[in-house]
């Protein structure tokens, strides 16, 4: 079973392990490898600082167990009140990948967003390279709307963002 929950301190370590993963940093759009323990902590406290929706705001939730093991950190980022729209974003441990944690936890924050947060769109943009991403969010039940071609320069190139959404019927 996978639950959400608030960030933790504790989580901060199990953090590192995917932000310092060479392989899973390819597929963002900024690198977190510099991060440390001190500013992973301090992520962690910023984010349980306001368990409220605030305009423009992030909601962080640890992805976890039943024995409350940290697998993961899944998002919605600048929460817009007024249009009811928030971007999703997600990050799960090497260790747990491809054993449907992710996705369960990303149907959870869904249901969380429109359900409590009353939302009416959640969406996601992602390197169009990133082929494995593109067909988990597929599958997870984003609509494809459309892509930004060579709209981001990483890693010495262009690159381009799918963007996709999921609405609230």
């Amino acid at each position: 079973m996978t639950y959400l929950r608030p960030l933790k301190e504790k989580d901060a370590v199990l953090m590192l392990e995917w932000m310092h993963d060479e392989e899973i940093q390819k597929a963002f759009k900024k690198n977190r490898a510099g991060m440390t323990l001190a500013d992973t902590i301090r992520f962690c406290k910023e984010a349980n600082k306001n368990d409220t929706l605030t305009e423009g705001g992030d909601m962080h939730y640890a992805i976890v167990d039943e024995r409350d093991e940290y697998y993961g950190t899944v998002s919605l980022k600048r929460i817009d009140l007024l249009n009811r729209n928030a971007e999703y974003a997600i990050s799960v441990r090497k260790c747990v990948q491809g054993k449907g944690v992710a996705m369960e936890a990303t149907r959870l924050i869904i249901k969380k967003g429109f359900a409590e947060f009353g939302l009416h769109r959640i969406y996601l943009n992602v390197l169009s390279d990133n082929e494995r991403a593109v067909r988990f969010y597929e599958k997870a039940g984003f609509t494809y709307e459309g892509e930004f071609k060579d709209c981001l320069f990483t890693e010495g190139k262009y690159r381009s963002l799918k963007w996709y959404g999921v609405i609230n019927d």
